[in-house]
């Protein structure tokens, strides 16, 4: 039960994710709304690599972050962000749909750093916050596009770019 609703989910975030990824510019990677702000390429290639989380968190049983860096998958174009998401994207959605209620509910997930619990969940809570990870931080990515006056597309119906 629990699968389908959460691979539902996923797939519409995803492909939402992926309309945005697709339009972030190459020569604009660099670029910064703020000195203490995140580049627009490390972003894009840190909502490229939330597709990933869901196997992640299914798959294991915890992350030390401060142990074992992140490894994650890089591109420098819109194309390369497309396929990592699409790629990692799809084992994430494969992972969820062969879960069972029992792991979403009765199965933990733990993030650390060295050592020190940051996050503490059931699994369904871990897939979650990798959705909500992901919307936030596309939120986040609308708004870099739209200082760098790039049309944005619609995550929940029309944009205002796409009323015009």
């Amino acid at each position: 039960m629990l699968a389908t609703l959460l691979s539902k989910e996923f797939e519409e975030e995803m492909a939402t994710s992926i309309k945005m990824l697709a339009i972030v510019p190459a020569d604009k990677f660099d670029w910064q709304p703020h000195p203490k702000s995140m580049s627009l390429g490390k972003l894009a290639n840190h909502i490229a690599e939330i597709h990933g989380w869901p196997k992640f968190c299914l798959d294991f049983e915890d992350v030390d972050f401060g142990l074992n860096p992140w490894d994650a998958p890089k591109s420098d174009s819109a194309d390369g962000l497309v396929k990592i998401s699409k790629t990692i994207g799809q084992e994430s959605l494969n992972t969820i749909k062969a879960a069972d209620d029992d792991t979403f509910l009765n199965k933990k997930w733990k993030m650390k750093h060295h050592g020190h619990i940051i996050l503490d969940f059931t699994k369904y809570e871990a897939v979650r916050h990798s959705l909500g990870q992901m919307i936030h931080h596309r939120a986040q990515l609308g708004v870099f596009l739209r200082l760098l006056e790039i049309k944005i597309p619609g995550s929940y119906g029309p944009s205002a770019d796409e009323m015009e």
